[in-house]
């Protein structure tokens, strides 16, 4: 908290404090509407899964994603948006990601959206885990306990048993894994990927994998079922697009905890449309599981701060 000026010539220092603030605030405001478009989206993606295979409904979903990020990346950066030096790390992060939508999707079909969003938010854990694992990365004991405590969280949500519920609970669990593979990539190719190239390589790419699956599951969708995937692919694409807006404006330590609000709109949504309720266990341990991200979040913050701190001494 920037101290209060004390006579009128401070004030401009005051109001130049007051700009990081507004624009933290932004970016808060910016991830709480990025979750609201994820699990309305999701909502619609559960409705399909009654009706078509999953890995269709990704499709059309990466069609529309597609026929959106490829135009704007070229508009933006010219033909050099597909340019990359990580042709190799850009296909396995597409294939993370495309996995990942898969088998949350597949998900839904058996699981409320509070369930598999809760399930999802574990995240954090695995991709804590996979640094170690494959970045080298030097985890403390308080992670690894944050870690600890977060898989707690997702066995509270999935209580594992043998009913189908039970086993499909597994799928976003599964989701999230692949998701954290991709996010290894990503974090890999961060200091030397322009943000467009690496959207177009996961657009097509995935676009490209399903097209390739799909056939095998082909079921002819009614217009109606057409509009309703055209309606996800937007919707995840707007929610992304705003998702990286609210990454310029704050950082991830700040934004993080803003997040996990993503449950409470999958629960009103999924109320909303299904007349389901979360169950108290999908409540606690996706409170849980928010809480070890949380903490998570937090150390990969005192970790950034203090190598910067080393780096300027």
């Amino acid at each position: 908290m920037p101290p209060r000026p004390a006579a009128a010539p401070a004030a401009p220092v005051a109001a130049a404090a007051t700009a990081p603030r507004e624009r933290a605030l932004f970016g808060i405001g910016l991830i709480i509407l990025s979750t609201v478009f994820f699990s309305s989206t999701d909502v619609i993606a559960k409705m399909l899964t009654a009706q078509l295979p999953a890995i269709e409904v990704a499709w059309i979903r990466y069609a529309v994603f597609v026929a959106i990020v490829v135009p704007y990346a070229v508009a933006v950066r010219g033909t050099g948006a597909l340019s990359t030096a990580r042709p190799g790390l850009q296909i396995l992060r597409a294939l993370g990601m495309v996995g990942s939508s898969v088998l949350f999707i597949g998900g839904l079909r058996y699981l409320q959206v509070a369930d598999a969003t809760a399930t999802n938010f574990i995240a954090p854990v695995f991709i804590t885990a996979l640094s170690v694992i494959l970045l080298r990365e030097k985890v403390g004991i308080r992670r690894w306990i944050a870690t600890a405590v977060g898989l707690i969280g997702v066995l509270i949500v999935i209580r594992p048993g043998p009913d189908v519920f039970q086993s499909a609970a597994l799928m976003p669990a599964g989701a999230a894994l692949v998701w954290a593979f991709a996010a290894i990539a990503t974090r890999i190719m961060a200091g030397s990927e322009r943000p467009e190239t690496t959207l177009v390589w996961s657009a097509v790419v995935g676009f490209l994998a399903l097209s390739a699956a799909v056939p095998f599951v082909w079921e002819t969708p009614t217009q109606p079922q057409i509009e309703l995937g055209i309606l996800i692919g937007v919707g995840s694409t707007i929610g992304h697009g705003i998702l990286v807006i609210a990454f310029r404006h704050a950082s991830a330590s700040v934004l993080a905890p803003f997040s996990y609000t993503q449950l409470i709109w999958a629960s009103i949504f999924g109320f909303m449309a299904f007349g389901a309720l979360p169950t108290a266990w999908t409540l606690i341990g996706g409170a849980i599981v928010a809480a070890s991200g949380l903490y998570i979040a937090h150390r990969e913050h005192v970790r950034a701060r203090d190598a910067r701190r080393a780096a300027a001494a």
